[in-house]
């Protein structure tokens, strides 16, 4: 007659049972493996396989919770951003690297106007990059607007409007807005101390609203962690959407396949014992 004790499996990440986990041991045996180290009682049966890109290694515990749910909820989001960005993440990345921005920056493309030229923010930042006027200006983009006015024909004494001036908007040249996006970049970085997250905040909310929740947290070297809290909710989003979307497209093969993990999937060892 066979006896069996079946012990618990803890699966993180999924759960699930196979037969081909299970540990056929005598009584004793298995008496004796509870003796053991717990370490021995677990088994990896799917490591970790994501990668981040260099400069968000240092975050990857505070960020991967939230980029495997955006992979999981966001993600015909995700293919078509990839897809669209095939056209100009190339030549944004060679702008950036020529004014040593890293080339992750260039997902602020998506993020900013979803790759529209002709994207307007309720705020009235214009083009690719959602550039305000002062800083078009402040950066030499010219603005030329259109001139109202009106004229009056001698004959029939009608009010018409004169002929509408070409309306000159350098926020929607991809090459003029892109460089005054990465040199808009670059002064933030000598803001704020090199630090690359503070800088993607920044650009969302204001190099001001940084400093003054630096401020806030009481930190004089604060980082992005530091000051979240501080931060609006949505430039808390923003920076944390800018991680999620350069770690999912750096592992976008895995990602498209359906094997991208986050963290070691574990189980604890299914025991079957015999007398």
């Amino acid at each position: 007659m066979i006896k069996k004790t079946v012990g618990f499996i803890t699966l993180l990440g999924i759960c699930y049972c196979t037969a081909a986990n299970a540990q056929v041991v005598s009584l004793p045996t298995k008496l004796a493996a509870y003796k053991t180290s717990n370490a021995s009682m677990y088994m990896v049966v799917k490591k970790a396989n994501v990668v981040y890109p260099t400069i968000f290694t240092q975050h990857a515990n505070e960020a991967n919770d939230y980029v495997e749910k955006l992979g999981n909820n966001r993600r015909q989001y995700l293919l078509h951003t990839y897809t669209r960005s095939k056209k100009y993440f190339p030549k944004t990345i060679a702008i950036l690297k020529k004014y040593k921005v890293p080339a992750e920056f260039a997902v602020l493309l998506a993020l900013e106007s979803g790759f529209n030229a002709k994207a307007i923010s309720p705020a009235g930042a214009v083009g690719y990059w959602q550039i305000m006027d002062e800083v078009a200006k402040e950066y030499g983009l010219k603005i030329i607007e259109k001139e109202d006015g009106k004229i009056t024909t001698a004959k029939a004494k009608l009010i018409k409007p004169l002929p509408a001036k070409p309306v000159v908007d350098e926020r929607t040249n991809f090459i003029k807005s892109t460089t005054v996006a990465a040199r808009y970049l670059k002064d933030r970085q000598k803001n704020l101390n090199g630090d690359w997250l503070l800088v993607a905040a920044s650009y969302n909310c204001g190099v001001g609203t940084v400093w003054n929740a630096i401020k806030r947290s009481g930190k004089p070297n604060a980082d992005f962690w530091d000051i979240k809290q501080f931060l609006p909710s949505e430039t808390r989003a923003y920076v944390m959407n800018f991680i999620a979307l350069n770690v999912i497209f750096h592992n976008y093969k895995t990602f498209v396949n359906d094997d991208l993990c986050f963290e070691d999937i574990i189980v604890k060892n299914r025991v079957i014992a015999i007398d």
